[in-house]
């Protein structure tokens, strides 16, 4: 059972191909995958996720509750449950690392809080949104396992990513770059010693809605099952 951590919506494209995503992954994978939707201000204990296999931090944020959010991020890290965040789900994942492992008590996320001194989530200097670009998969990591490749085009409906300011210090492990586009940013990371811990600031789970499957989603369902 896959909890999805957000605060659905019909309108968001995001939120309508999930569901498609996993079910292309159970097909991949011949087994049955559940998923329930996690709305982020019902989570303000453990116990409201406790029963997950795996934890999806979905996109479409500012999310009503971003303590929920980073509760659930900072379980999944902290418990070696598999995680696997996109878009939004990216970005919080980057601001409860930074908070609580990182020891930045200060760190914000840009669109969330304008203006702070350490918004390790800010503004792209040009956003992303429904935009497809080229992206740059590292060797040696779970997501271009997952893809078979070292590279692929993905899209994007953002307009925060990572701080440049803070890149090299939050990346320098154990979280770590998996990926970035022909720019040189940042466009996943990945978390070393833990089972699954992938979070991406493109958008993997919309390829069902032109008829494809998510290798990303595939390699999470499975962390998920084993």
């Amino acid at each position: 059972m896959v909890g999805l951590i957000g605060d659905y919506s019909q309108s968001v494209p995001a939120h309508q191909a999930i569901p498609p995503s996993l079910q292309f992954a159970a097909d991949a994978l011949h087994i049955e995958v559940g998923f329930e939707w996690v709305p982020t201000e019902e989570v303000t204990s453990i116990s409201r996720i406790s029963q997950f296999d795996g934890l999806w931090c979905v996109p479409a944020s500012p999310y009503r509750s971003m303590e929920g959010a980073l509760l659930a991020i900072r379980h999944a890290r902290e418990s070696a449950v598999p995680f696997l965040g996109t878009c939004g789900g990216f970005q919080h994942a980057v601001v409860e690392y930074a908070r609580n492992v990182l020891g930045w008590a200060d760190a914000e996320h840009g669109e969330t809080a304008p203006g702070a001194a350490r918004a390790v989530i800010s503004a792209l200097e040009c956003a992303l949104v429904e935009a497809t670009g080229s992206v740059r998969l590292f060797p040696g990591t779970r997501i271009a396992a997952a893809y078979g490749v070292n590279e692929a085009t993905e899209g994007y409906r953002c307009r925060y990513g990572l701080n440049p300011e803070f890149q090299a210090a939050l990346v320098a492990g154990p979280l770590r770059a998996a990926a970035d586009d022909e720019t040189g940013e940042v466009r996943a990371v990945e978390l070393d010693g833990h089972p699954y811990f992938v979070a991406t600031l493109f958008q993997p789970e919309r390829a069902p809605l032109k008829g494809k499957s998510a290798p990303l989603v595939v390699s999470f369902v499975r962390a998920c099952a084993t």
